[in-house]
């Protein structure tokens, strides 16, 4: 039968329906059940990054005052006073938790899984049993990181980045023994995880797209999934060659990193930074395809520049390739080599000003509805630009030498990746929630996470520009050393109780999220009148996705131009009719 855009083809079941506890909702093939085991295990690892952020403000406001004990091993024998090598520790940890464990793993984890095949009309993924273990390679890692708070010497404390030499020598130095061999062994099992999700992503995407469904009628979402997947081919082989030769030189006397040995330290920055610059766009690419579906469904109006905004994507993932040396700028470069970095670093705005400019004119003369996801994402554009802006400065290699290793810098990649990422996943999150569960969240309670985190989130990251401008290095445990900082000591005490409020407003989304798991209003099949194929079955979606194979006729955003000539339509025609139940 015809139905709108969306033609339905009753079609015969191809999975066996699991029977077993066990094989329902652990050892799942279900990309469904996947993406939410992602998605709760990255929460926990947010509340745990989270919880070590708080610790880190405290110490920054009140050096070596006593604080609550969260580990022996992060503080002195006396057990209430941080220690110097504690600090260090707080710092690696919170950096690798956020990053690896909870920004990457729940935009491509939960919600690549979840969406990609819903979003383009498949059953499941293309290799079910790979999507699997590509859970269960990150249980371990989860559990190798965590071991690292409990074994002699403590966990990695050389920084998220592990510079060597520091991260080469082992029992030399604080924060370098076994704690930082879990570290690398935990690196790579979650690049393994990312690199067997990543080949999966590509090959549904390419090969299972449901009749009609071209390249160019993918919502943004699934073009940002896609890029990324991509992304994380290419770049995490290169990490992952990095781990296993600093592996090798902590364990078996190897020197490819070690001076003393004939290695060369700056090696590892490169092949270090030739992944983690992409890994930059990898975890924020996919919450602008996700903003980009948001932004246009509570604006009631398509979004503005389809193509540009793929075109876009493309070119900043492209551009993200070849400027890893802008994070190498003090490092003794050729000033030639140094140019050519600082000018494709620039070029990268380019495109990023395309896709805040299309964000702008979706906006344009819509019906807009500030729901919280809509709210969610419009934080998340402009936060971004503020991130992108401070970023064009740190590009520029004179200003660089100054800011380097600032607290500049610091509010700067919190900016793309809390203002940016987060606030995508916050939105992603309550506008895909009734998908995912059959229930609705509490909207106004998630407008009161809204407020609390937008206006906290800016009291606690902007001061950092102030403190970078003048001069406060990052990973210092007591400013108090330094005597120039003396005056900005109060900004940074008002810095740390804006983040408590920033901590206790993420109490009000998890409260939000739980109750709502078993308690909110029943949700519709599609109760935001959005326009992408996952609002055309159930909420949530049955075990094969669509009740009838979907046939696509026209994409999301293919919208013929209404009679009184606007360039919008009104918000009665931007809904798709859903397929037969």
């Amino acid at each position: 039968m015809t139905t709108g855009t969306i033609t339905a083809v009753p079609h015969e079941a191809t999975h066996a329906v699991p029977l077993s506890f066990w094989r329902k909702y652990v050892f799942s093939t279900d990309h469904k059940v996947i993406g939410k085991q992602f998605l709760f295990s990255s929460l926990f690892f947010f509340t745990v990054g989270g919880l070590l952020a708080m610790f880190i403000r405290t110490q920054l406001a009140w050096p070596w005052q006593e604080i609550p004990v969260v580990g022996r091993l992060l503080f002195s024998s006396t057990g209430n006073i941080l220690s110097p090598e504690g600090y260090p520790a707080l710092v690696t940890m919170h950096g690798t938790i956020m990053i690896f464990f909870f920004i990457i793993p729940i935009l491509s984890g939960a919600f690549g899984n979840f969406l990609i095949p819903l979003m383009i009309g498949a059953r499941d993924m293309a290799f079910p049993r790979i999507n699997m273990i590509s859970y269960w390679i990150m249980v371990p890692a989860f559990v190798v990181m965590l071991l690292g708070f409990f074994v002699e010497g403590g966990t990695a404390a050389a920084g998220w980045t592990s510079y060597v030499p520091l991260s080469a020598l082992p029992d030399m130095v604080p924060g370098s023994g076994m704690g930082q061999t879990l570290w690398l062994i935990s690196l790579l099992l979650v690049g393994t995880s990312s690199t067997m999700g990543a080949i999966n992503y590509i090959t549904t995407i390419v090969m299972l797209r449901a009749e009609g469904m071209h390249m160019f009628r993918l919502p943004m979402t699934i073009w940002a999934l896609f890029i990324t997947a991509v992304l994380v081919v290419l770049a995490t082989p290169v990490l992952t060659s990095a781990l296993i030769l600093l592996l090798l030189d902590r364990t078996i006397g190897t020197s490819f990193f070690l001076p003393s040995g004939g290695g060369n330290p700056l090696l590892w920055q490169h092949l270090f930074w030739f992944y983690s610059h992409p890994a930059v766009y990898i975890m924020i690419l996919p919450a602008m395809g996700m903003a980009s579906d948001i932004i246009p469904c509570f604006a009631r109006k398509p979004l503005f520049g389809y193509k540009p905004m793929v075109f876009s994507i493309m070119a900043i993932a492209g551009l993200g390739f070849i400027v890893w040396g802008h994070h190498m700028f003090q490092s003794g470069m050729n000033p030639v080599l140094g140019i050519t970095f600082m000018t494709s670093t620039m070029m990268i705005a380019l495109p990023s000003a395309i896709k805040t400019f299309n964000w702008l004119a979706t906006l344009w003369r819509g019906q807009i509805r500030l729901t919280a996801p809509m709210l969610n994402g419009l934080a998340f554009v402009s936060t971004f630009v503020i991130g992108g802006l401070s970023g064009v400065f740190a590009a520029a290699t004179p200003v660089d030498i100054f800011i380097h290793d600032t607290y500049w810098i610091v509010g700067h990649i919190h900016y793309v990746l809390f203002g940016g990422s987060l606030f995508g996943v916050f939105g992603a999150i309550q506008y895909w929630f009734p998908k995912m569960f059959g229930r609705m969240m509490n909207d106004t309670w998630g407008k009161v996470h809204f407020a609390l985190t937008f206006i906290s989130f800016n009291l606690v990251f902007f001061p950092m520009f102030i403190l970078g401008a003048n001069g406060m290095p990052r990973r210092i445990a007591d400013p108090y050393n330094y005597e120039f900082l003396a005056p900005l000591q109060g900004l940074n005490q008002f810095m740390t109780i804006s983040a408590y409020v920033l901590g206790l407003a993420q109490l009000v989304l998890f409260a939000n999220f739980f109750v709502s798991l078993y308690r909110g209003k029943t949700a519709a099949a599609n109760p935001w009148q959005s326009n992408t194929l996952e609002w055309t079955t159930s909420s949530p979606p049955p075990l094969e996705n669509f009740h009838t194979t979907p046939v696509v006729q026209r994409g999301p955003y293919e919208y013929s131009s209404p009679e009184n000539g606007e360039d919008w339509l009104p918000q009665d025609q931007l809904l798709v009719a859903a397929a037969a139940d």
